[in-house]
């Protein structure tokens, strides 16, 4: 993991930190040969007071060739060294007029030259746009005082490399977050790659050793059958678990910042808030057993959590109600459709079927596990529960909830 990181780091910050180091060599050693060989825009020698320009570009030599290991990295360039490498350069620019008393005539280079940039990109590199527009200013603010009355091109000049500055904070901002980004990605990918590996070792050893218990144990009966059984329940949650990666129910939220939208999903043992996204996979995948099969889609189901929770609840009871009146042997089926503004679960088994009228009936008689148990949950969410039986072909029950929260105005009675 750390090798990782750290070549996907050389992508974007050593590449940055060398050049800088090469700039600021570059651009002092020809601020010293400007000094030296230069001349004013009348043909004259530039400076009156040579042994000011002699100190302070003796000093900047020291300071460049001092601070290199500064700048070689983002760690190594702390906020105290940007603070000293400023000032530095404003002193040059500063320092200027005394050491040419006539350069406020002309528009002649500075001291320090273009060796000014340099500390404007340092704090371009270190901390993004933000922070170079900080230092460009206080060296476009140096700039015009020491030009007295500045001109056009002074005025130019300040304004190329303010907007410069920006621009080269702003991309390595972007470069960052890609690389954020990157790494993000490379981490699900080998995340999901391991899944794959350990679903393959599960595949081919636990599952299969399962499965064989529970064919071997119905053959032999009795105490056998039950293990079997059992067995053949582990297997069928294993499998669930394998291929969909569910867990206990969650909460989901979106992370926008950094320049990527980034969807992470925290285990809550006490579970989701009210208002909390909930994925309704999680809270329906225990249900599947030997007897009963789980169809769901391969991405999360999102619903508010309190909807979730009632769905589930309807779920719960619609199952009880296979168990109860179609039989411990019977076949129950759950599909989840997740629909744009809408989800659908529809719970189906192959018992003997509703005769016609039971339900009206067992209402009669105060026996209200459909009424209220799944039709009344539901109409608490703004949802619906539709009930389709054929006597000898079993029932099915479609529940359906919209995403959106919507609470009906009228209450369910107190189940008695």
């Amino acid at each position: 993991m750390a090798e990782r990181e750290r070549v996907v780091r050389m992508s974007v910050e050593l590449p940055l930190w060398r050049a800088l180091t090469g700039y600021r060599v570059l651009t002092m050693i020809y601020a010293v040969l400007l000094a030296i060989f230069g001349k004013d825009n009348v043909g004259r020698e530039r400076f009156e007071r040579p042994w000011v320009a002699v100190a302070y570009l003796a000093f900047l030599c020291v300071w460049t060739l001092a601070t290199l290991p500064k700048v070689r990295s983002a760690a190594n360039c702390t906020k105290r060294f940007l603070g000293a490498d400023l000032v530095v350069a404003l002193t040059g620019i500063l320092l200027t007029p005394l050491a040419d008393v006539d350069s406020q005539s002309f528009d002649g280079p500075t001291l320090p030259s273009i060796w000014t940039a340099g500390a404007v990109l340092a704090f371009a590199v270190k901390g993004g746009w933000r922070w170079a527009a900080f230092a460009s200013t206080f060296v476009a603010a140096a700039n015009i005082i020491q030009r007295g009355e500045p001109s056009r091109d002074t005025y130019h000049n300040v304004l190329l490399v303010w907007v410069a500055s920006i621009a080269i904070g702003y991309v390595v901002e972007v470069a960052r977050a890609s690389e954020r980004t990157l790494a993000r990605a490379l981490e699900i990918e080998a995340a999901t790659r391991e899944r794959e590996r350990l679903a393959r070792d599960i595949h081919d050893s636990v599952l299969q050793v399962l499965a064989m218990v529970q064919r071997r144990g119905t053959a032999i009966g009795g105490e056998a059958a039950d293990l079997g059984r059992m067995a053949g329940e582990q297997e069928v949650a294993l499998r669930t678990l394998v291929s969909s990666g569910l867990v206990p129910p969650t909460r989901v939220s979106e992370d926008a910042a950094d320049g990527a939208v980034v969807r992470t999903v925290e285990v809550d043992e006490e579970g989701p808030a009210d208002g909390t996204p909930c994925d309704l996979r999680a809270l329906l995948a225990p249900h599947a057993g030997s007897r009963t099969s789980f169809a769901e889609p391969g991405a999360p189901v999102l619903l508010p959590a309190a909807a979730a929770r009632e769905l589930a609840a309807a779920v719960s009871a619609a199952l009880d109600n296979v168990r109860v009146h179609a039989g411990p042997d019977a076949q129950a089926w759950i599909l989840v459709e997740d629909e744009p503004d809408e989800v659908i679960v529809t719970v189906r088994d192959d018992g003997p079927g509703i005769p016609e009228g039971r339900l009206a009936q067992a209402e009669g008689e105060g026996r209200l596990g459909v009424a209220l148990s799944i039709r009344g949950r539901l109409r608490d969410r703004g949802g619906t529960a539709e009930l389709i039986s054929v006597p000898g072909q079993g029932c099915e029950v479609e529940l359906k909830v919209p995403k959106a929260p919507k609470v009906s105005r009228g209450k369910a009675g107190t189940a008695r």
